[in-house]
């Protein structure tokens, strides 16, 4: 496969990722320890404004009920924000896919779904486009150059190599990819840089860089040496660490391209 970081980092995405719980937007250290922080659109609004790219909504206990529950919160969310949305958790079907699109949401991401029933890939992608189907990947590290997948948000082991799955994944219609850490989730000890040069070295679809950020200049390592697409945010936000626009500034500073914003 051929690398597609150069290109990509002269569009460089800047993603605010919102986990929920019920009704609260939550936070956690490696996926777990779950703490509330907020009400999510209150926090999604706040990302928009100051110029976020992209908004991510993962249903965290999603796999656990069977379905998603993000339905009302992202019809809500699309009367004030306009950028793109992408949701996860708990999709198992077109027709639950279907549900979360006409809500709202512009991408689906799929992961414990998708391992159990890696058709569902190339059944979503056909009906709604490759660029909506987005293939969730949980990998946690096993030794130096190898990382396993993960699913019901991070509890259940596959014994599936994260490279080869991620493979297999493209080739049957995923568009993009969002990849988690879960060991450097919520540690705020920067991103799994080689896990990221990993994958993005096999990918042909955008990979969006999960887990781990603690300042700023983590994104500089997450896109020069992992080859990111695009970095998803949470803790840096969620507790004012940093915002997206000091963010952006960062990046625009290190020669990337970024978009400009000037909401009022």
């Amino acid at each position: 496969m051929t690398n597609l970081s150069s290109e990509l980092v002269n569009n460089l995405r800047l993603i605010a990722r919102l986990d929920i719980k019920g009704e609260n937007l939550i936070k956690s250290i490696q996926l777990e320890g779950l703490r509330v922080i907020g009400q999510p659109n209150e926090y999604a609004l706040k990302y928009y404004l100051q110029g976020a790219d992209e908004l991510i909504y993962m249903d965290c206990v999603a796999s656990l009920y069977g379905r998603n529950h993000l339905s009302d919160i992202i019809s809500t969310a699309t009367k004030n924000i306009f950028v793109p949305i992408t949701v996860g958790g708990g999709i198992r079907s077109v027709d639950d896919a279907f549900k979360i699109l006409r809500a709202g949401a512009d991408k689906v991401a799929i992961n414990t779904a998708a391992v159990a029933n890696p058709q569902l890939i190339e059944d979503i992608s056909r009906q709604f486009g490759s660029q909506c189907m987005v293939l969730s990947v949980e990998a946690k590290k096993i030794n130096d150059n190898k990382w396993e997948v993960y699913t019901d948000n991070g509890r259940e082991k596959t014994g599936m190599d994260v490279v080869d799955w991620v493979k297999k994944g493209i080739d049957l219609g995923a568009g993009e990819i969002l990849l988690t850490s879960v060991d450097k989730e919520g540690t705020r000890k920067g991103f799994d840089t080689s896990l990221i040069k990993s994958v993005s070295e096999q990918s042909m679809v955008p990979v969006i860089a999960s887990g781990g950020m603690g300042s700023p200049d983590d994104i500089l390592e997450a896109v020069n040496e992992g080859g990111a697409s695009a970095v998803a945010m949470a803790d840096i936000l969620h507790y004012g660490r940093s915002d997206i626009k000091e963010i952006r500034d960062t990046a625009k500073k290190a020669g990337f391209g970024v978009r400009e914003y000037a909401i009022e």
